[in-house]
């Protein structure tokens, strides 16, 4: 009877409990309703944006075939994109919260952020193409391009996109600012989408420039200069805001560049796995943008706060950082969902082989589920780091996510291919 009774009690606890949990779960997502439209819409539009990237990257698997190694630079080319750039919408986002924003090309922020994205697009091509050729012959990774075939399509790939990105940035501030938009929920996913689908093509483009006896080098030689000339131009005769971005940006970009040349490596070593089901070339895109979407938009959202003072970078997360988290959570469950599915439908009406849609929808939400943990984790701790020793977030937030996740991304994907049997 005492046990009944005791039943009975907490039955009652939990009916009065229940009334007071309910409206402040639902009055936060209430609260907060306008943040997962934006969210959602931002997230659905490019990863179908991705999934197009997708296409291109199934669509060349007999160029990377016919020219081995350049699988390795792929996830390097296409994520420096997302992190310079995202990290600028993230910087842009910051000065108009706070009211420093104006939109002119000459001076202030807007202007110091569009002269250092383009250095930095240009020197990161040409970094990135030397990382890619001497880790590929340190580590014996397979290629058949040379360190003037690397400068080329990586410096060149970077140029082309890198000017419509910059162009796509400029024309999401300006919506932001007239029609109200918060920046940080759109900022990084249209970017970075952006950035992949836009690059995979400029990559393949520069490809053709490569093998031109005489030309190519000198080509590549003038590449390196001018990105050597942009830098010292920038340290020595840029603003004091222009120096910042640029002294704070290099290091964290290098390090990502080398992170994400280790995913090329990757890729390129289980290549035939994807090219056996072109269904997962399609997926790969989306699958490692959104992980990187996911953080920015956390990132963003947490450095915002950080500077107007609404969130301290402790070590345990606060409940509004951890009502942030959830909102990730809740975009993943969606958005994984659909590009695993979109993959599939899109290689079966393009008559490319896939693993079916079951085991395509089952992979993709058990990966995303471990990326967009590692998105959280790199999202917070990378921002709350940041802005510890001083350093602005929106510059290192993005990039450190970009480049864990990315990695991390890669190696959840594996992960789960492994669990459904689709590698060994």
């Amino acid at each position: 009877m005492q046990e009944k009774e005791q039943k009975a009690i907490r039955r009652a606890g939990l009916r009065r409990l229940r009334p007071r949990l309910t409206p402040r779960v639902f009055g936060y997502l209430t609260e907060e309703k306008e943040t997962l439209r934006q969210g959602f819409a931002a997230l659905f539009v490019s990863s179908v944006g991705e999934l197009a990237a997708g296409i291109v990257l199934a669509g060349i698997e007999g160029r990377l075939e016919e020219l081995v190694g350049l699988a390795v630079l792929i996830p390097a080319a296409i994520g420096m994109r997302g992190a310079i750039f995202g990290a600028m919408g993230s910087r842009i986002s910051t000065s108009i919260q706070t009211g420093l924003f104006s939109f002119s090309l000459r001076r202030g922020v807007l202007a110091e952020n569009v002269l250092a994205a383009s250095v930095l697009s240009l020197a990161s091509g040409i970094f990135l193409a030397v990382l890619a050729w001497a880790l590929c012959g340190v580590l014996g990774v397979r290629t058949e391009l040379s360190v003037v075939d690397y400068v080329i399509i990586s410096a060149v790939g970077g140029i082309l996109a890198g000017v419509l990105l910059l162009g796509i940035t400029l024309a999401v501030s300006r919506l932001s600012v007239s029609r109200g938009w918060d920046m940080d929920n759109i900022a990084a996913p249209m970017l970075t989408a952006a950035g992949d689908i836009l690059t995979l093509p400029a990559l393949v483009a520069a490809s053709y420039l490569i093998g031109i006896p005489v030309f190519s080098a000198l080509l590549a030689l003038a590449l390196a200069a001018l990105a050597a000339a942009a830098l010292l131009y920038g340290f020595r005769r840029g603003s004091g805001g222009l120096r910042r971005i640029l002294a704070e940006s290099l290091p964290i970009l290098a390090a990502t560049g080398t992170i994400m040349i280790l995913v090329g490596l990757a890729l390129e070593d289980r290549l035939e796995h994807f090219l056996t089901f072109p269904a997962l070339l399609i997926l790969l895109p989306a699958f490692l943008q959104l992980g990187g979407a996911l953080g920015g938009i956390l990132a963003s959202r947490l450095a915002s706060k950080m500077h107007l003072g609404l969130l301290e970078p402790r070590g345990l997360p606060q409940l509004a950082a951890v009502r942030d988290f959830t909102l990730t959570y809740i975009f993943a469950g969606g958005v994984y969902v659909f590009i695993g599915a979109a993959s599939h439908l899109l290689a079966a009406a393009l008559g490319q082989a896939s693993p079916g849609l079951p085991l395509m929808a089952g992979l993709t939400v058990l990966a995303g589920l471990l990326a967009t943990t590692a998105s959280v984790l790199a999202a917070y701790y990378g921002s709350a780091v940041s802005y510890r020793f001083g350093l602005d977030p929106d510059t290192y937030g993005i990039p450190v996510i970009t480049a864990s996740v990315d990695l991390l991304g890669f190696i959840s994907l594996i992960i789960s291919l492994v669990v459904f049997g689709l590698a060994g």
